[in-house]
């Protein structure tokens, strides 16, 4: 069964987005039976153009990535959300919506890339690119199939302080 990973920002823009990517890519490079979507609380309605440029360069299809609510993964014909991580703090101190199925939620900040200055910001959204990607290669390294809620969500706050 497909374990299905929601992250979180509030605009879905740059590293909700950068998330999703590198979590479904590294799954797919290590065969894995996970499945990343992300969402913001105000969705700004673009993808930061330095989020898609590294990803593309990491070998990333970047065609598919648009902003959008995380109303659309509250909704009855949504996916069956296992994990919910916020990525940034402002989403993270947000009540969300509530999620069927009582997921596991954790939050691993990383701060905003689209603020560093502009000659710097393509190498921040790459490192924060590749310290996303470091974090879901822990994660993809769980038994996630057989691991009890309780043991996720310990994981997963021991992925956060790395």
């Amino acid at each position: 069964m497909t374990t299905n990973v929601l992250i979180l920002c509030t605009h879905n823009s740059a590293r909700s987005v950068l998330a999703e990517g590198m979590l479904n890519h590294l799954a797919a490079k290590l065969g894995k039976d996970v499945r990343a979507f992300s969402a913001g609380s105000n969705p700004s309605g673009r993808i930061n153009p330095a989020a898609l440029e590294v990803l593309a360069r990491a070998g990333i299809d970047v065609s598919e990535f648009r902003s959008k609510s995380w109303n659309e993964f509250a909704a009855p014909t949504a996916p069956s959300i296992r994990v919910v991580i916020t990525v940034c703090d402002s989403a993270a101190a947000e009540v969300c919506p509530y999620w069927p199925g009582s997921p596991v939620k954790v939050h691993w900040g990383y701060p905003d890339p689209s603020k560093a200055p502009e000659a710097d910001r393509v190498s921040a959204f790459e490192l924060t690119r590749q310290a996303m990607g470091y974090r879901m290669l822990q994660l993809l390294s769980l038994p996630l199939a057989s691991m009890s809620n309780d043991d996720l969500q310990k994981a997963l706050l021991a992925i956060s302080r790395t």
